[in-house]
């Protein structure tokens, strides 16, 4: 079975010779919590963009399960981004004035399922992150541990393969965050594969897997260094 997402020796080099991302090798299996951790301008947040399919690499390879993005045209790889994808943002990105549920019923618009599917697989969502009780809630009546639990059950009710968070507990005070890092493990425990991009190393120690960088590059990555490689 192919990772969910894989980069292989992937540059990354903007205008000026910018190098962002230089020469990194990382793969991620299904079911995986992973913290990629650094401080700014460390090289993360383009490793996102590229994990995400939001970008393309310079050099390398990026495969998303098993498919390797650079052969799919933008029309493709929006499409796959869409359906295999889901982000998370510091921000939490809700329409204002909408409830709960139709926020997260948006989530599949672009999926063509017809409207009283989404609502019912948006309730589903939301019940799944602790928030059934919220379900008519617009954004300014709810806390912003629960504004974050409505963004990761629309990133989460296409059912994607990869969970994209980046720095989800950056907007939250330090209980509303280990809740919303709680959730993503029990997401990832139930199949989900979700990647936290942070800076912050105790959220980072918390999770299974820690992958650190530095200047563009991965300098460790304790799944390797428990391998002994």
């Amino acid at each position: 079975m192919s990772p969910v997402v894989e980069l292989q020796d992937v540059t990354k080099t903007y205008p000026g010779d910018v190098t962002a991302l230089d020469a990194v090798s990382v793969k991620v299996e299904a079911g995986e919590l992973v913290a990629i951790v650094g401080p700014s301008g460390s090289g993360k947040s383009t490793m996102l963009h590229l994990l995400g399919t939001l970008d393309r690499p310079s050099s390398g390879t990026v495969l998303v399960e098993g498919r390797d993005v650079s052969r799919l045209s933008d029309r493709r790889l929006s499409a796959l981004r869409a359906r295999r994808i889901g982000f998370v943002f510091q921000q939490f990105h809700l329409a204002t004035g909408v409830s709960a549920l139709d926020n997260v019923a948006d989530g599949l618009l672009y999926g063509g399922v017809p409207p009283a599917q989404r609502r019912r697989r948006a309730r589903l969502a939301l019940e799944r992150v602790g928030l059934g009780h919220r379900l008519d809630h617009r954004p300014h009546q709810l806390s912003g541990g629960e504004k974050q639990r409505v963004a990761i059950a629309r990133s989460v009710v296409g059912e994607p393969a990869l969970l994209l968070a980046d720095e989800p507990t950056g907007a939250l005070d330090s209980a509303s965050g280990a809740g919303v890092i709680g959730l993503l493990r029990e997401l990832a425990e139930s199949g989900t594969t979700v990647v936290v991009i942070t800076h912050d190393r105790d959220i980072a120690a918390t999770l299974p897997r820690q992958v650190q960088m530095r200047d563009g590059r991965i300098v460790q990555d304790n799944v390797w260094a428990e391998a002994g490689r």
